[in-house]
């Protein structure tokens, strides 16, 4: 097997690939714009913790973009208020409080997901509680 040269950088990996291919196969309408909004949320709470952990100004401006565009698709009221909270969270510096309203979205779209989706969402959970102030302790 060949090794990759000493200078190659390393891959990324798409840590929610199993929700956005759900997103991605579900049937127009409820099931496809929750599994949506949820890949949504889901990157804004990711964005909290490292690896990526972006700077408090940067997520605002991305949970600004991100209300806006909720406010355009359509989700069942629980949803929506779930998802809705999620994203304000991401705003601030609390992974704690992130990780309550992503256990609370879990909850709300559990009839949407399937085995795959839910792990992505439960160790981005895991990772939210393990951290303080977007440092992992």
């Amino acid at each position: 097997m060949l090794t990759p040269p000493p200078y190659t950088l390393p891959g990324t990996e798409f840590p929610f690939r199993a929700l956005a291919a759900l997103a991605g196969r579900a049937p127009l309408g409820g099931a496809r714009e929750a599994a949506m909004a949820t890949v949504l949320a889901a990157r804004l709470a990711d964005a909290m913790v490292p690896p990526v952990a972006l700077p408090v100004t940067l997520r605002r401006t991305r949970a600004d973009g991100a209300r806006h565009w909720l406010s355009s698709i359509a989700l069942s009221p629980p949803t929506r208020a779930a998802i809705a909270r999620l994203v304000e969270v991401t705003a601030v510096d609390d992974p704690h409080q992130a990780a309550m309203a992503l256990t609370k979205v879990t909850e709300v779209t559990a009839p949407h997901l399937d085995r795959g989706t839910r792990l992505e969402l439960e160790r981005l959970i895991a990772r939210l509680k393990g951290a303080e102030g977007g440092k992992v302790l």
